[in-house]
């Protein structure tokens, strides 16, 4: 059962699957601390060139199918132009003012 970004726990988050689900690249960037970092499959990756190339230009979307952590892990329905649709696990490190410090997603 698809939990519905309305409902994801913690508000950052939310916001991140809205921004990811609206391409709203802009309020994407709003969100992340400065000198965030991420990883995939366990990997760490450059940032910028990720979200560009994983989300921004191919269309990504993320239909979570449940959270725990508080919220700051999920695992999700992710798809793309290029990989199609995969369940993916994501967590997230969110700081003291609420942005995303760092997050870390991969095949669920």
């Amino acid at each position: 059962m698809t939990i519905q970004p309305a409902k994801l726990s913690d508000p950052t988050v939310r916001a991140f699957v809205n921004a990811v689900n609206s391409h709203d690249r802009e309020g994407f960037m709003k969100l992340l601390a400065r000198g965030a970092t991420m990883a995939d499959d366990g990997s760490d990756r450059d940032l910028a060139d990720w979200i560009d190339r994983e989300i921004f230009s191919t269309h990504g979307h993320m239909e979570v199918d449940n959270e725990s952590g508080g919220g700051r892990a999920l695992v999700a329905r992710y798809r793309n132009d290029t990989w199609g649709e995969m369940r993916t696990r994501w967590n997230f490190t969110v700081d003291d003012d609420g942005l995303i410090a760092r997050f870390e997603t991969g095949q669920a």
